[in-house]
């Protein structure tokens, strides 16, 4: 897993609207304590309505702080294997979101800022996100914009 000696801050958002949407992220950040790096704090589990697209299924959120060895573009690699390991079948592209059993999102690592074709830090949207912002503000990290 360690890829440095060097500490980073994470921060992921975590949202399930398919399937037992609890146990879904549960057991999504075990996996990230094992895969990612250590799951310092969790966010309460916030439950929303489906946003950019029209479900039944209300979506249940949170938001995590991780301490990290790995690279942006490990963490990411990692979690889009923890999505694909909880049935996660396909990805949201060009705005059309579905509904899905696990979405794993990186938002800050550390004060970096990317802008590459599938990683942007800071998360492009977290400011009109509230099922994002607020988790983010229950546990101390508070967006800039």
């Amino acid at each position: 897993m360690t890829e440095d000696n060097e500490r980073h801050c994470l921060y992921i958002g975590l949202g399930s609207n398919l399937g037992n949407r609890k146990g879904l992220i549960r057991e999504a950040l075990r996996l990230v304590g094992l895969t990612v790096g250590r799951v310092e704090i969790v966010s309460s589990f916030y439950e929303t309505e489906p946003q950019g697209f029209r479900s039944d299924h209300l979506f249940l959120n949170a938001a995590a702080r991780v301490s990290t060895a790995l690279s942006p573009r490990s963490c990411l690699q990692q979690t889009q294997r923890i999505e694909r390991m909880l049935g996660r079948r396909r990805k949201s592209t060009a705005g059309e979101y579905h509904d899905r059993p696990i979405d794993i999102d990186l938002l800050y690592y550390d004060n970096i800022v990317m802008n590459e074709p599938d990683l942007t830090l800071p998360h492009p949207r977290i400011a009109e996100r509230d099922f994002v912002r607020l988790p983010l503000q229950e546990i101390g990290k508070n967006h800039p914009a």
